[in-house]
């Protein structure tokens, strides 16, 4: 049986109207900006803000701003913990190994990543040396995450490594499956109208066991 978990409320951001002075054009100048859910009416919206964003200090250090690929309107979206080299070189999320095998497994059960599935990013931006995003790093970027989620309405959202799973319900973690040493174990949460399924972070699974420790 599946966990029930209101995903929106579990994130931290809260569904109440913006202030008098909210100034929406703002929202990419700072994180002390918020971002009520609704914000935008179009995923272009949003992605002209997060081209522009200097939320958080990742902007000093990014080539590009990696915001999306695939199908807008797929029943699978699928959230990565942030880009890497390749990703940060071409601005498309899952393009490097990990990506590569993202690749393999969807074709595996019959699914096109360009046709069948939306591909973002807790982080939009690459952290340095590839790092695990910090957590203000996550704070500011969850209130696009969230209108994203929103405006793509998806059946599945597929969570890829435990910075997915901790940065879209930081509030909740606790409800979906524990990251064991082994991996996950398999345990999906229906939030909302969403099935949310955690699982092992494509890096990882691309990496050699001889070189992961």
């Amino acid at each position: 049986m599946t966990d029930q978990i209101d995903l929106f409320s579990a994130s931290g951001v809260e569904a109440t109207p913006p202030p008098a002075d909210f100034d929406p054009d703002k929202i990419p100048t700072s994180a002390k900006v918020p971002i009520p859910l609704g914000t935008y009416n179009n995923l272009d919206q949003l992605a002209t803000h997060c081209k522009g964003c200097v939320r958080c200090e990742l902007a000093e250090t990014r080539t590009n701003v990696v915001v999306s690929r695939g199908n807008p309107n797929a029943p699978i979206l699928i959230i990565g913990e942030g880009p890497g080299q390749q990703e940060d070189e071409q601005g498309l999320p899952f393009v490097g190994r990990s990506g590569q095998l993202l690749e393999k497994i969807l074709a595996a059960v019959r699914l096109d990543s360009e046709k069948d599935t939306y591909i973002c990013n807790i982080v939009k931006c690459r952290p340095p040396g590839n790092r695990n995003p910090l957590a203000p790093e996550v704070n500011a970027c969850r209130p696009y995450i969230l209108e994203q989620i929103r405006l793509v309405d998806p059946k599945i959202i597929l969570l890829t490594g435990a910075t997915a799973v901790k940065g879209i319900m930081p509030n909740k973690s606790a409800a979906l499956p524990k990251f064991a040493a082994n991996g996950l174990n398999g345990k999906a949460a229906y939030a909302c109208r969403f099935f949310i399924l955690p699982t092992c972070c494509a890096t990882h699974l691309a990496t050699p066991a001889s070189q992961s420790g």
